[in-house]
Parts: structure tokens; C-alpha cells; sequence
């Protein structure tokens, strides 16, 4: 059972400026969450069942 279907292969994004653009799935190796570090401050990104993110300190 995939948890989140419909979704773009990494492939598929394309920008048409400068901008770095990541797969929040490569960033989430286990599947559910990833700490990201600015400026001493820890936030969690984390994927939810329904594809959704959601980033919190």
C-alpha cells in the first residue's frame, strides 16, 4: 500500500529560474520526519498519511 499516491517523481520537478529544488521524500529518508537546523534553531518537517507537510520549531 503506498501512503502517498498521485504524487511527482523527483524527475518530473522543473524550475525555469535559479531555485534549488528538493523532494521532501529525499529530505524524509525514514518516511516520517527530518530535523532541519537555521541559525542554531531545530525545526521538524514531517510528512503526514494524507501527503500533506507540515514544518514546526
Amino acid at each position: 500500500m503506498t501512503l502517498m499516491p498521485n504524487l511527482p517523481n523527483p524527475g518530473q520537478l522543473t524550475r525555469t529560474d535559479e531555485t534549488v529544488t528538493y523532494d521532501a521524500r529525499d529530505l524524509v529518508v525514514n518516511g516520517t520526519k527530518a530535523e532541519i537546523v537555521l541559525d542554531g534553531q531545530t525545526y521538524t518537517l514531517r510528512i503526514t498519511r494524507a501527503g500533506k507537510l507540515i514544518l514546526t520549531k
